[in-house]
């Protein structure tokens, strides 16, 4: 059973998150990672049975109030994704948008999140300060050798304890598929654990494209645009992971949306009340049964 944050665990044979996420992601059968973007997500998802969650730059940004486009700080990131871990126990490949500067920043923010939860990076080829791959037209990409500088940096800080994915974004950016190729076969050079490529086509013909040519890393790809390509068509070209990227942020925003409107209009919580998770819901996915436990062991009986 889950136990909520802030609840210390017996010390006992744990298996390395990393570890685990390395699993998922080099297992020869199709992985998924989950978003969240705090400690509840957190806990859902992994109530819902995912093995491995996905720190989103975009979710964790809006449900800080940001914008996506590098306004919050890599240090409220590491913040998001210690709540998460807590609250999950899952290992947690993390979205570090560009790595928040040079490499000198990137290797930073690596070895924080390993210090804080963290189970993989995730780094992606454009210029700083990035915004949302969906956004407009003008995305910059960072020089091949650069961003390969930045992926060593980490490399050599972290070792083998933190998973490293390099995310290319040459087909978000206009370039062509012999671009990608060339870049992930750098950035494999460079010491990445695996590629993840990105596309904001309606179907999945240019990544499909992608995995054809290119088989030497594992494949990851977040198929947010091209959602209707059927799964099986990503264990046919061999890749390796699925991320569903923002979609518990963005049933959020409109479960909180409908329920917040409803309320204004109604001047009253009786309608919407049997439409929404229920209190005890709430306290059996938290742990507050330890929370109980735990007072009849520790505290006074009176």
């Amino acid at each position: 059973m889950n136990r909520a944050a802030f609840i210390a665990r017996p010390i006992d044979a744990v298996e390395d998150p990393t570890t685990i996420l390395r699993a998922l992601i080099f297992s020869s059968d199709l992985s998924f990672l989950m978003e969240a973007h705090d400690g509840l997500s957190a806990a859902i998802a992994t109530q819902a049975g995912f093995k491995g969650l996905w720190a989103s730059g975009l979710s964790i940004s809006s449900a800080l109030g940001y914008r996506d486009a590098n306004e919050a700080s890599w240090t409220e990131v590491v913040d998001v994704v210690e709540r998460m871990a807590d609250a999950s126990g899952l290992p947690i490949l993390v979205d570090g948008e560009s790595g928040f500067g040079n490499f000198n920043n990137a290797r930073l923010l690596a070895m924080k999140l390993l210090q804080h939860g963290g189970a993989g990076l995730c780094l992606e080829d454009k210029a700083f300060p990035k915004r949302n791959s969906f956004l407009g037209d003008h995305h910059p990409l960072v020089d091949i050798d650069e961003f390969s500088g930045r992926l060593k940096a980490i490399k050599d800080t972290t070792g083998d304890d933190l998973l490293l994915v390099a995310r290319i974004e040459a087909l978000i950016a206009g370039c062509s598929l012999d671009e990608a190729l060339r870049r992930a076969d750098a950035y494999a050079d460079a010491g990445a654990d695996a590629i993840l490529i990105h596309s904001r086509k309606s179907d999945a013909d240019e990544i499909l494209a992608f995995a054809k040519e290119w088989q030497t890393l594992p494949i990851v790809i977040v198929p947010t645009k091209y959602y209707r390509t059927p799964v099986s068509a990503y264990r046919e070209a061999g890749i390796s992971t699925v991320i569903w990227a923002n979609h518990a942020m963005r049933a959020a925003v409109a479960g909180m949306r409908a329920v917040c409107s409803r309320i204004a209009a109604e001047e009253s919580i009786a309608g919407v009340e049997p439409e929404v998770a229920t209190l005890d819901e709430v306290f059996r996915l938290l742990g507050y049964d330890e929370l109980a436990a735990a007072e009849d062991r520790y505290l006074p009986k009176r």
